[in-house]
């Protein structure tokens, strides 16, 4: 089923389309790889060079499960210049003047700045670089919170709505509570480290070198090697500490109402008057995704389009954004969002089928709930599945990938599913701009699908002849197979890689623009069959 579905994938298009000849020997798993090691010191990060770029490493050169970006850059690239491809990063906005960014932002150039005149009658005033349909609106409710205040006392799903509140706020204030004790411990087993070293910058290696050792001493010792492991740090608890207190206060309050401000119907999907030209960040979240997209095409335009709050989005604020970023020309958007719940999913399902339509290809993050998202209780949303089947053929759903080539390799938060998920991209500690020009280091899905943004992108500005379906086609079979026995996200279950994705794979931007240099869509097995290695 799955290889059948591949093989569909790869014939949807009639014509061959290479633009660019890229020679070279496509990447493979040598056997040394495959039981890769890191030590605890390479966990803390590889080495200082590799420690922010490690999305963009080799498997065999840098013994990193990255996407192969600067091989590629090398050997392949070099000084070609392709055309320019708009992103659509459809987020929590972007701050465009951001020094890593500022070069790489869409402009429209049918847009005269700031004359409050929509001088290309698109219907969005001075949107000179994306638009904003949240307006001056950030915070906001849970999907289900939303539908409960709307829901009638008959209705049979109000108990179902009352108990995602209810259990999501149990499991906040119980993670509070963890977090709390974690660092409370973190903090006195730091403090007992620096007192038996004699250093405030010590390693590990100095404390297990102390002789004779108390109890007190090898706890410490313990639960540090833990907190390093698991990139435990002072600044990341007060982060999750204010995201699990904001989600009581707001995500999950349903005396909150974060979309008065806006002044819509968001059920009235022809009240589009709204929003503004404003679509700076507010949370970091769309800047680091950006950074993300420009760290891999160096011919990006990155086209901002705020619809996502902190909470759920409105699906008529995606289905919009859809519609906005097609018209104006992205060839790639990405979706770094989801929720449990859609209730005008058929809007969001048209918009997607709109940018089909229009040659357009979606990238979507699986979501960080540690969920087989084949099963019908763990779907997310926005989904190119309906009713089972794949309605669309212009999404790439990714999971997200650690830099550890072990059963690790799938990212403990990842959702995942051998129908719904397509591939795997780095989403573990990934290292990207955010607001007030400064960098920081994210977990999540959020992170694996601007990867895939990333790579699509490179892919479009090289081949722009090639349909949207091929480049997925392309991202999909060119990929890196994955450690052959993997954890299963939220238990200890061991599990192949084709029980984890579509492909089993991660996806490599070296082997993608071998690929696509042969890639005949008349003839699909043919292009498959020159790099049997590959795709196998």
């Amino acid at each position: 089923m799955i290889k059948n579905l591949l093989i569909y994938l790869l014939v949807l298009s009639t014509t061959s389309c290479s633009t660019y000849r890229f020679i070279g020997n496509p990447i493979t798993i040598n056997s040394e790889n495959l039981n890769i090691k890191l030590s605890e010191e390479d966990i803390v990060f590889f080495n200082e060079n590799q420690k922010e770029i490690w999305p963009l490493l080799d498997i065999n050169d840098d013994k990193i499960p990255g996407m192969s970006v600067n091989k590629a850059n090398k050997e392949l690239i070099k000084d070609k210049k392709g055309e320019e491809v708009i992103v659509a990063i459809i987020d929590s906005g972007v701050e465009i003047d951001h020094p890593y960014l500022s070069e790489f932002i869409w402009t429209n150039s049918n847009e005269i700045p700031n004359n409050s005149i929509d001088d290309d009658q698109n219907g969005y005033v001075d949107d000179l670089n994306g638009w904003n349909f949240l307006g001056k609106s950030d915070k906001e409710n849970l999907e289900y919170v939303r539908l409960l205040k709307k829901s009638k006392p008959e209705d049979k799903m109000r108990e179902i709505y009352q108990k995602e509140i209810d259990d999501a706020i149990d499991k906040n204030n119980k993670t509070l509570n963890r977090i709390r004790s974690l660092s409370k411990t973190m903090e006195k087993s730091d403090s007992i480290l620096k007192v038996a070293t004699g250093k405030d910058d010590y390693k590990i290696k100095d404390a297990k070198e102390i002789v004779p050792k108390s109890i007190e001493i090898d706890e410490a010792i313990r639960f540090m090697e833990s907190a390093i492991s698991n990139n435990w740090t002072e600044s990341r608890f007060l982060d999750a500490i204010d995201y699990y207190e904001s989600s009581n206060k707001y995500h999950n309050n349903i005396e909150f109402d974060g979309r008065s401000i806006v002044g819509d119907d968001p059920d009235n999907f022809n009240d589009r008057n709204y929003g503004d030209s404003n679509v700076d960040d507010t949370n970091n979240h769309g800047t680091h995704v950006s950074g993300i997209v420009r760290s891999i095409s160096k011919s990006v335009k990155i086209m901002s389009i705020r619809c996502v709050p902190d909470g759920d989005e409105y699906d008529k604020d995606v289905a919009l954004s859809i519609i906005y970023a097609v018209d104006n020309g992205a060839k790639v958007i990405n979706f770094s969002f989801g929720k449990k719940f859609s209730p005008h999913s058929d809007w969001v399902n048209d918009a997607m089928q709109y940018a089909a339509e229009k040659d357009v290809l979606i990238v979507n993050a699986a979501g960080n709930s540690a969920n087989n998202i084949d099963l019908s209780e763990n779907k997310s949303y926005p989904s190119d599945n309906f009713d089972g089947k794949e309605f669309i053929n212009n999404m790439i759903t990714v999971g997200a990938s650690t830099f550890r080539f072990d059963s690790t390799q799938v990212a403990s938060f990842s959702n995942y599913g051998s129908k719904n998920v397509d591939i795997f991209a780095p989403g573990f500690q990934v290292y990207s701009s955010i607001r007030d020009g400064k960098f920081k280091y994210n977990n999540g899905t959020s992170m694996a699908a601007p990867h895939i943004s990333g790579v699509a992108a490179v892919l479009r500005s090289f081949y722009p002849k090639l349909s949207a379906s091929s480049i997925k086609s392309i991202i999909l079979n060119s990929g890196i197979s994955m450690n052959k026995k993997l954890k299963e996200p939220g238990s200890e279950n061991i599990l192949e890689p084709n029980s984890m994705s579509l492909t089993g794979k991660t996806v490599n931007l070296y082997n993608a623009l071998i690929y696509a240099s042969i890639f005949k869509k008349n003839d699909p097995k043919g292009s498959l069959n020159k790099y049997k290695s590959i795709i196998k």
